[in-house]
């Protein structure tokens, strides 16, 4: 089986920051990838722009690096390399001054009637000014739209300061936030598996879900990322994004159309719903932790105060909640939110844990029932599992045994998996909003995070530690085991 490609229009992609590691390891792959299936026009041209006083054929040569290096062997020629290459041009300039935009308005005067896409894979510092510099040498037209990465803003104020610089030159019906998870295969596997099939949909609400758990486990640390990340921290780099956008995705109710205002309108009334947590400081609704030394499948690996080369540090590289959804559809429901770096393995995973059978007919004999469970798994393998009850085969009577009806997406499709970005960087080609954040909904996560970030700051209590290459503290296995729950991991 094949999957359909679909050609997009003309259109010049300019990526700010175009030297940076998102540039490298996904943009410039994606890309490729794409043109390699044949989906990108011999009209499309890609513009990096940095800083730096490259060469345009030194950045072709960077660029060359990066699909050699992130691109399998298997999946490319030197004549897919070259023709690719072909698209690729380069200037500099600065966001904080005025040189080089002169010489970007005329490399693009030309192609005014194409489809302009501003990629700003930079800091969130310099959004606004991009922008600015954008709408003051006439490059935000009618035809031009901004893509701009997570995180937005550090919390609601700084939200509400990045979106306003935005919005002060780009519509918002122009401007692309962009959350790579919403591009996984997986995710949108969700969708189709709740309103494409008569199944699951009667069934998805509080009558018949015991809980749901959502887990974005890591197993590296923080590696040269410790200089930010001491600056955010897991429940502003994965929570706040991340994690509650496929919360959202879980809990939304059925949208009129499958349009993008549809389903973000139902996205946001969830991320309304979710009830305050009153007591971040209490183990009972959120567990922060810091991982220490420990070990993981490559050997011995250092705690994360190691890594940053300080004494001592409040920042959380895990963090867990319980969160609760206040309407009829999920009321006395809760969701259980997990994510961490150095975890005992890396995965990705929903589980909808289903409400035991109420009563069972077979003989003690026939071992336990266990409750049905739908995993969807967005990393690694993305796939879905639905594990039912069977009987075990063959003779002497009746034994019970939980097994998983499971669809590995690249076995069923014979496909290779694509990448969130190939999908993504090209929705903002087509105009396709549908999986980008709305500032409403940035704004709405962010006032729920915000009073958890508020009581750690005014607290001096340090993030719990736990040892590399397990799964957190020990609070965070007693904040879901004292509902009489546990973490499924793996999904298992």
């Amino acid at each position: 089986m094949t999957s359909r490609v679909i050609p997009v229009a003309p259109f010049v992609l300019v990526v700010f920051g175009a030297t940076g590691d998102l540039a490298r390891r996904k943009l410039l792959p994606a890309l490729f990838q794409r043109d390699l299936a044949g989906q990108l026009p011999a009209e499309a041209n890609i513009l990096g722009v940095s800083r730096g006083p490259l060469t345009e054929d030194a950045y072709i040569d960077i660029a060359r690096h990066a699909v050699l290096e992130y691109v399998p062997a298997k999946e490319r020629t030197e004549q897919d390399v070259e023709r690719f290459l072909a698209r690729i041009g380069y200037l500099s300039a600065d966001a904080d001054s005025d040189g080089g935009w002169d010489a970007l308005a005329a490399k693009l005067a030309p192609f005014q009637n194409r489809i302009n896409v501003f990629y700003l894979a930079t800091g969130p510092a310099l959004f606004g000014p991009l922008c600015e510099r954008l709408g003051r040498h006439g490059l935000a037209g009618e035809n031009a739209r901004v893509v701009v990465e997570k995180p937005i803003g550090k919390n609601l104020a700084s939200a509400h300061a990045v979106n306003d610089a935005i919005g002060a030159v780009f519509p918002e019906d122009r401007v692309y936030r962009i959350d790579h998870y919403l591009g996984k295969e997986a995710v949108q596997n969700l969708m189709a598996l709740r309103f494409a099939n008569g199944l699951f949909e009667p069934l998805w609400n509080a009558a018949h879900i015991d809980h749901v758990q959502i887990t974005v486990a890591e197993s590296l640390g923080v590696e040269g990322r410790a200089g930010y990340y001491d600056t955010a921290g897991a429940l502003r780099d994965m929570v706040q994004n991340h994690i509650l956008q496929l919360l959202c995705l879980v809990a939304m109710e059925p949208p009129a159309q499958l349009d993008a205002d549809a389903v973000r309108d139902e996205k946001l009334k969830v991320l309304r719903a979710l009830k305050p947590i009153a007591d971040a400081l209490s183990t009972h609704s959120v567990v922060r932790g810091q991982y220490r030394a420990g070990a993981s499948a490559g050997g011995a690996v250092p705690g994360y105060l190691d890594e940053l080369g300080a004494d001592t540090s409040i920042t959380e590289t895990f963090v867990a909640l319980k969160a609760e959804i206040l309407n009829w559809r999920w009321a006395g429901v809760p969701f259980y939110l997990r994510t961490g770096k150095r975890l005992a393995e890396r995965v990705s995973e929903i589980v909808i844990a289903f409400r035991p059978v109420p009563h069972s007919v077979f003989e003690p004999a026939a071992g336990p029932i266990e409750a049905n469970r739908l995993v969807i798994r967005l990393q690694p393998h993305e796939g879905v599992k639905l594990w039912l009850m069977t009987k075990d085969p063959g003779p002497g009577g009746m034994r019970l045994r939980s097994v998983p009806l499971d669809m590995s997406f690249a076995t069923a499709f014979q496909v290779r998996n694509p990448d969130a970005y190939e999908r993504l960087v090209l929705d903002v080609v087509r105009g396709n909003q549908t999986l980008f954040m709305r500032r409403d909904e940035v704004e709405a996560a962010w006032t729920w995070i915000e009073p958890i970030l508020e009581a750690w700051s005014n607290s001096n209590e340090l993030p719990k530690p736990y040892t590399a290459g397990t799964w957190g503290p020990s609070a965070a296995i007693a904040l879901i085991e004292r509902d009489g729950r546990t973490w499924l991991d793996g999904g298992t």
